[in-house]
């Protein structure tokens, strides 16, 4: 049986397929999201939290775009927290704890009130492809109904041959409580694409009635809370507390006296789990020196007595996670609702697509979120938007939209996927951007509206918001180029604040140059400032105190932006350059870099691989002079 044919597939309704359907439908095209539970779109599987480092900046930017995750986020919040406020911009975060019900019908209600958009509830086993073309043309369900469409985008999450792992029990699963999807990566497989397997896990949810709060730290949100999303007249909501709790020596007892009952310590997990958010018990075996691990427990709804015990991710049996639970601080009397579990799944690692995240070998076929390695609802919502943007620009004939390393956080997070090969499942950190400086959540509005404007996705009253937006920020550094307090005043408060005074009248412009000069204390100076939008004076702030580091860092991009014009062929036959190293001659073959750029990052690609490089493109194209273009 054949169904109606689509311009766009989506397949899975998590982060990344929200975003993905999202886009294409808003781009025009006729688009389907396909997914295995309709009431599980934008289910929220392990913490109930958007944000944190260097994921809001992905929020931030995917909202500038003109995606959806951050408006989600901004509808549903429990709590609005902005951590690192003591250090500087380029790590400031910020962080939501969400209502994971809310936040789930909000975007449910989202996509199904999208025009363009169909939902459909059935299990994708099958991609379809020309045996001729070598395109997509379309997906074949667990029912054998077949979906004919000019592009497909696969965002199946931790789903493909999941497994469950508690204890000694395995049991098959992509998530506590729903089924695993069997036949996509068979069908991949056989269409020659590699796969591999990764483990993550997710912590115990325990009743928070029985949970003794007088005993531990509050965590409450900021005050002043600021938003995802640059669009105005956010909601603002009461907001709930998180705690803190943490490990004693008694629970890493009980973890020591039961690692032979981890699936992991048995060898049963055959995936790497993630670095940077490891079990309970791999913390306890890998920080052997530390006596006590912090852990945060955090409301998962307003409705519900849930709650997240963040850093507590476990696969061990359900009765050492009680016993576990109840040596910790206000948890003596502690009940588990839903235990912590390990999930193991198939992913497809990136080097096999471009950077429009459309497959290298198969025209039409694109991939996005945790199929690609990687960890967190923020880096799949960013996958899932490109993914979306490029499978629309497919279908309609036009070249892909792809953003370079240094424009974005996003960039920057698929330039890696694509050029490096991923081995345990990846998680966006500031310190993968050389250019962090100038990727600050604040600024992601100015940076990529102009270009989600272009390519059709930002609408008329958002450009409004941000045109408006941007004369007030020159408005306001002219004023505060303009503006001269007297001596007077300007004394006042730097004497106030342990500041040698002016001997004459500076600009407040040049005032904010310094390290000690906040713009308080320029409110102060000079009042009028005091009604300056904080998102404005921020923004204006970093701009003129990090001036020097910010030029510095775009000089670095223009120099780079010469090897990003060297294109690479891609029928070029690297294993046959003898030049090369045996590891640049693997790798290279292996990623196969559009451009000299890319090549340039491929861990094991040295220096001398790229002159080799460089001296056999001017070898083919003479006229082309691509060795001095760098």
């Amino acid at each position: 049986m054949i169904e109606k044919s689509y311009d766009v597939i989506v397949v899975g309704g998590g982060h990344a397929g929200i975003e993905a359907a999202m886009a294409s439908a808003r781009l025009g095209c006729k688009t389907l999201l396909m997914c295995m539970n309709l009431e599980t779109i934008g289910q929220m599987s392990c913490n109930p939290a958007i944000g944190g480092p260097a994921k809001s900046q992905l929020v931030r930017e995917v909202d500038a775009l003109g995606g959806v995750m951050g408006i989600c986020a901004d509808a549903t919040y429990l709590q609005l927290k902005t951590l690192n406020q003591s250090k500087g911009p380029a790590v400031q975060a910020l962080r939501a704890q969400s209502d994971k019900t809310e936040y789930r019908n909000f975007a449910r209600e989202l996509v199904e009130t999208e025009p363009n958009l169909s939902l459909r509830q059935t299990m994708a086993a099958r991609v379809i492809v020309d045996p001729d073309t070598r395109q997509v043309t379309g997906v074949e369900d667990s029912l054998g109904i077949e979906y004919p469409a000019r592009a497909v985008v696969l965002t199946t999450g931790t789903f493909m041959n999941g497994k469950l792992f508690i204890g000694e029990k395995c049991l098959s699963g992509g998530r506590p409580g729903e089924s695993a999807s069997y036949g996509i990566t068979a069908s991949l497989v056989e269409l020659g694409f590699t796969t591999g397997r990764l483990k993550t896990g997710t912590p115990p949810r325990v009743d928070g009635r029985t949970i003794d709060f007088s005993e531990l730290p509050e965590h409450p949100g900021d005050p002043e809370p600021s938003f995802f999303s640059f669009l105005p007249n956010r909601p603002v909501r009461e907001q709930l507390p998180c705690y803190m709790t943490r490990t004693t020596e008694e629970t890493h007892r009980v973890i020591r006296d039961n690692l032979h009952r981890s699936p992991m310590y048995q060898g049963l997990i055959e995936g790497a789990g993630p670095r940077y958010c490891p079990s309970i018990e791999d913390k306890v075996v890998r920080f052997a020196d530390k006596d006590s691990h912090h852990l945060f427990i955090e409301p998962e709804s307003r409705g519900s007595y849930e709650m997240y015990m963040q850093g507590f991710s476990s696969s061990l049996p359900i009765e050492v996670q009680m016993a576990m639970l109840r040596t910790l601080p206000g948890l003596a009397n502690v009940d588990i609702i839903r235990p912590a579990c390990a999930v193991e799944y198939d992913y497809f690692p990136a080097y096999q697509l471009h950077p429009s995240l459309m497959a290298k070998t198969i025209p039409g076929l694109f991939m996005a979120g945790q199929i690609n390695g990687t960890s967190g609802y923020e880096e799949a919502a960013a996958q899932g938007l490109i993914a979306g943007i490029n499978a629309a620009r497919y279908a309609g004939n036009r070249q892909p939209f792809i953003l370079p390393r240094e424009s974005s956080y996003i960039g920057t997070l698929i330039d890696d996927l694509v050029t490096k090969e991923i081995l345990e499942p990846y998680r966006m950190l500031t310190s993968r951007s050389e250019y962090r400086l100038l990727l600050r959540q604040d600024n992601a509005d100015t940076r990529l509206t102009p270009l989600g404007r272009e390519i059709g996705l930002v609408d008329a009253h958002r450009w409004q918001v941000f045109q408006e937006k941007q004369e007030r920020v020159q408005a306001e550094f002219k004023r505060l180029k303009e503006t001269k307090p007297s001596l007077d005043e300007a004394n006042t408060v730097l004497e106030a604040e342990g500041i040698s005074p002016l001997k004459e009248k500076t600009a407040l412009l040049d005032l904010l140059r310094r390290p000690q000069v906040s713009y308080d204390m320029i409110a102060r100076m000079a009042p009028a400032f005091a009604e300056t939008p904080r998102d404005i004076a921020l923004f204006v702030e970093t701009e003129i105190k990090y001036e020097g580091y910010i030029d510095k860092q775009s000089k670095g991009i223009d120099r780079l932006a010469d090897a990003h014009k060297v294109k690479l062929p891609e029928d070029m036959d690297y294993a046959s350059i003898r030049q090369l190293s045996n590891e640049g001659r693997e790798k290279l073959g292996k990623i196969r870099p559009a451009t000299l750029a890319q090549a340039m990052r491929i861990p094991g690609v040295t220096p001398a691989d790229i002159s080799v490089v460089q001296i056999v493109l001017a070898q083919r194209s003479p006229k082309k002079t691509a060795v001095e273009a760098v």
